[in-house]
């Protein structure tokens, strides 16, 4: 019997991932096997998309446990109709930093035609979803676990517009990184809605991708639909991505580790702010700091006695974004006892210590801290003088109300 190249492609990167995962080498250190809503797809001979004209939703960090994209996968395996991929912010390859994408193009590998999603939805993002000629679309992209990490609303936007154009929607899952235990942080008021948060959940809010499209399409969406889910296996909601397994992929320029995803549902406020968030540093949003602060902002959020961190005083140089090329003074973030952790609550701290510290504190002039905390209620707040404690029980109500509604859609 004689394999094709497209062949011996899939046979690799579907049946032998699955294969090397289920070795005795791929559960070293005592981890758990986990397996990807792909991997437990592959499994099934894609028998949900049988019969189907395929697009896919989805990013770098789609890829197999072997390291190989699952669009490459996919397309090499005679078993999957895939006509159209769908990139996000960063592109469907992640060659664009923040804020862009790669626009229309041919895949070079594949050949595929890749759209562009990023900053398209309703109407405009149906028509471009009708024009690829797909029946359905699968989404597969490696989550953060925080509101404003724009991935979850380009799984929105993805859902809402193909109700619109009449497709299928199949949502493949993968692991929140810093676990599922529970919702953290104030939850977003409707009238700040934007493409950082464009429903109210909670700032870190515990799910994953596919438990998300559960409470989407259940609460939220006006016109649900048609969904499937293909859940992990060997996931337990205690675990850190370290736990799994499974290979990281940056799922952006900026989160280079699952380190970076432990702390960026707080620190990422520091987006609202004219400090630096370590972007242009190797330690994007564990680094923190402004051009004169020094030691006296360690000393005061070390004071507050926080869970599971401490602050180390740190100079750094940013190679871009703001404060390019110039040294600045501030704090590193060095998470001790992760499971004590709250990254929420230590970034209110940490945004108090630093109004109290620095007399060049300033909020963005668009009030960006608004749009990520979801409210003005945290900066108007800590304007007045409210502690870190007081800022965080000012939002319990409305984030009970959040884990009540949360708690019907988990599935894990």
């Amino acid at each position: 019997m004689s394999l094709s190249r497209r062949g011996l492609l899939a046979a690799g990167g579907a049946v032998g991932a699955l294969a090397a995962a289920s070795s005795p080498a791929a559960a070293h250190a005592g981890r758990r096997r986990v397996r990807t809503g792909f991997e437990r797809l592959a499994a099934d001979g894609y028998t949900p998309l049988a019969g189907q004209r395929v697009g896919v939703v989805t990013n770098p960090t789609g890829i197999t446990r072997d390291a190989q994209h699952i669009v490459d996968v996919m397309h090499a395996d005679d078993r999957v109709n895939l006509l159209a991929v769908f990139g996000p912010e960063h592109g469907f390859r992640g060659t664009a930093q923040a804020g862009g994408s790669e626009g229309r193009y041919d895949d070079p590998a594949t050949g595929l035609p890749v759209y562009d999603t990023y900053t398209k939805s309703g109407q405009a993002l149906a028509d471009i979803f009708t024009t690829s000629g797909v029946d359905t679309i699968v989404f597969d992209i490696q989550d953060a676990g925080a509101r404003f990490y724009t991935y979850i609303w380009t799984l929105y936007d993805c859902m809402e517009a193909a109700a619109l154009a009449g497709k299928r929607f199949v949502v493949l899952d993968r692991p929140n990184p810093v676990t599922g235990r529970a919702a953290l942080g104030p939850v977003l008021d409707k009238a700040f809605a934007t493409f950082v948060g464009r429903e109210p959940i909670a700032q870190a809010h515990g799910m994953t991708v596919t438990e998300l499209a559960l409470l989407f399409n259940g609460e939220f969406l006006t016109r649900p639909v048609e969904l499937e889910t293909v859940r992990m296996t060997g996931w337990r909601r205690s675990d850190f991505f370290d736990e799994t397994g499974l290979p990281w992929v940056p799922p952006s320029p900026n989160m280079p580790t699952p380190d970076t995803a432990l702390v960026y549902s707080g620190t990422c406020l520091f987006e609202g702010t004219n400090l630096s968030e370590g972007r242009g540093t190797t330690r994007p949003f564990e680094l923190l700091g402004a051009e004169g602060i020094n030691h006296a902002w360690a000393a005061a959020a070390n004071a507050l006695a926080l869970p599971g961190v401490r602050f180390r005083e740190a100079y750094f140089t940013p190679t871009f974004s703001k404060f390019q090329g110039k040294t600045v003074g501030g704090v590193q973030l060095h998470v001790h006892g992760r499971t004590s952790y709250d990254p929420v609550r230590t970034g209110i701290g940490l945004l108090v210590t630093a109004k109290r510290v620095w007399s060049g504190f300033a909020w963005r002039p668009d009030n960006w801290i608004d749009k990520l905390t979801g409210s003005a209620r945290v900066r108007t707040m800590i304007d007045a003088g409210a502690g870190a404690e007081e800022v965080v029980a000012a939002w319990q109500g409305d984030l009970a109300a959040f884990r009540a509604v949360r708690r019907t859609y988990l599935r894990y």
